[in-house]
């Protein structure tokens, strides 16, 4: 059973949308700029930095928290 959590920016999202949406937004230099981890500076690529995220906890929360800040800034 679901339960709705209106209050969760990332409910319902996966850990892939959230970064495809965060390099549409900032690209994949910038992203590399704002949170350093070298799957974003060194050939980076949505499926490469995928596996590294879904084994760090500590990066895979900082792109969640990126994409939670971000999201007032979105046109």
């Amino acid at each position: 059973m679901s339960h709705p959590q209106p209050n969760n920016p990332l409910h319902g999202l996966t850990l892939e949308v959230i970064l495809t949406r965060l390099v549409d937004h900032y690209g994949w230099e910038e992203l590399g700029r704002i949170i350093n981890i070298q799957c974003f500076k060194h050939e980076p690529g949505i499926k490469s930095s995928l596996k590294f995220l879904r084994k760090t906890p500590w990066a895979r929360g900082k792109v969640e928290a990126l994409y939670v800040r971000s999201l007032g800034t979105r046109d």
